[in-house]
């Protein structure tokens, strides 16, 4: 009997081992889902954009968006979630566009139009770094406003920690993805995560104002996520609770739209 438990615990922990090591390799195509799109892809939108192109310090070809109005206060640069491309996330422009902000949208490495592949953690900041460094050639970086959705949140605090934009939009973000594995997968464990996304670490260093908006019922990304990094915002900042929202779906909540109308009007 004794030895039959100490084989069963040998395989178990080799089965145990093979599924980190696995999980270790295989973590872009558990974090990324892209929608990629031929270089010839047309889109189509209700309004008037631009395509534009950044060439990262590695010489890949990023490719963005720029959807334009007519008298623009200032420009919002977006960072999407995990999967699709600007293709579909395209579509949420124009709640921005219509508040008079333009919407500045990357794709990230192998994500539309955009070349490579995601590989690494500083890559993926070092991409976002130059998109916004390009950004600044077009804009006055007091009119930029930074906003990051899911897997963008991280990224997009980052950027706003170490530059210096007007203010700073998260939908749905995480403490960080290792907080998110704990709380999730608390049986594997985070020293296998190449992907941290600190936004804990990144939001303290945060100088503009920054707004925070979560679904109460986020099936993704747990909403206690937000309460977490509340403790660590300044006391003028704002964390808007959206009743009953999941993660997909916040930018046609009702809610959000009345409460991101009052927030780029100030």
């Amino acid at each position: 009997m004794k030895k039959m438990l100490l084989s069963f615990l040998k395989v178990s922990l080799l089965v145990y081992v093979g599924i980190c090591v696995l999980l270790y390799f295989m973590q872009e195509k558990l974090i990324f889902f892209p929608e990629k799109l031929g270089k010839d892809f047309k889109f189509r939108f209700n309004q008037k954009f631009e395509e534009v192109s950044i060439t990262t310090s590695d010489n890949i070809l990023l490719h963005a968006l720029l959807f334009k109005c007519a008298e623009p206060k200032g420009v919002i640069y977006y960072l999407h979630g995990n999967a699709g491309s600007l293709n579909s996330w395209g579509e949420v422009a124009d709640i921005y566009t219509s508040l008079n902000y333009d919407v500045f949208m990357l794709d990230y490495r192998g994500y539309g139009k955009s070349e490579g592949h995601v590989t690494g953690q500083q890559q993926f900041y070092s991409d976002v770094q130059a998109a916004y460094n390009k950004l600044k050639t077009m804009y006055d970086e007091s009119k930029i406003i930074v906003l990051g959705y899911s897997i963008g949140t991280g990224p997009a605090a980052k950027i706003a920690s170490e530059n210096r934009p007007k203010l700073l939009i998260l939908q749905s973000p995480y403490y960080s993805i290792t907080d998110m594995m704990r709380h999730t997968y608390s049986i594997i464990p985070t020293f296998i995560l190449k992907y941290k996304f600190e936004t804990n670490k990144f939001l303290p260093e945060c100088k503009m104002p920054v707004a925070i908006f979560h679904g109460d019922q986020d099936e993704i990304i747990y909403y206690g996520s937000s309460v977490k990094l509340k403790a660590l915002m300044k006391a003028s900042d704002t964390l808007v609770t959206l009743k009953g929202q999941g993660h997909n779906g916040m930018s046609s909540n009702g809610q959000y739209l009345r409460e991101i109308e009052r927030i780029l009007e100030k």
